[in-house]
């Protein structure tokens, strides 16, 4: 019953900027870690930018300083915050989420994914 839902996704003309969002729902759920992935045709997947619940981050060589990956723990939601995109921007962007339910303690979490937004950069 635990849903990740991307959103913000869109057309933008190289240069510009997008702000993707990552909302966790469930019942009686704690949030861990969360992470943003994309895929485009032809290439391998990648890792933009990853959060732990306590703030820590990671980012993609190829996205450090453009990219950041804010979250609000009150909400269990995460963004991707992306700045002076590039055409190699340009792909479907997945959130996945490390997520564990509060009444069963000792239990490990369990990995969630979205269904991706799309992210279409021009030059």
């Amino acid at each position: 019953q635990v849903r990740v839902v991307e959103s913000g996704g869109g057309l933008v003309q190289a240069g510009g900027s997008l702000r993707l969002s990552c909302a966790v729902s469930g019942s009686s759920i704690s949030v861990n870690a969360m992470s943003w992935y994309r895929q485009a045709p032809g290439k391998q997947r990648e890792l933009p930018a990853a959060i732990t619940r306590g703030g820590s981050t990671n980012y993609a060589d190829s996205v450090k300083g453009r990219f950041t990956i804010p979250r609000d723990n009150a909400k269990n939601t995460a963004y991707l915050q992306m700045n002076r995109l590039k055409p190699e921007d340009t792909a479907v962007y997945y959130c996945a989420a490390s997520v564990s339910r509060l009444l069963s303690v000792g239990i490990p979490p369990s990995d969630y994914w979205g269904q991706g937004t799309q992210v279409t950069v021009s030059s």
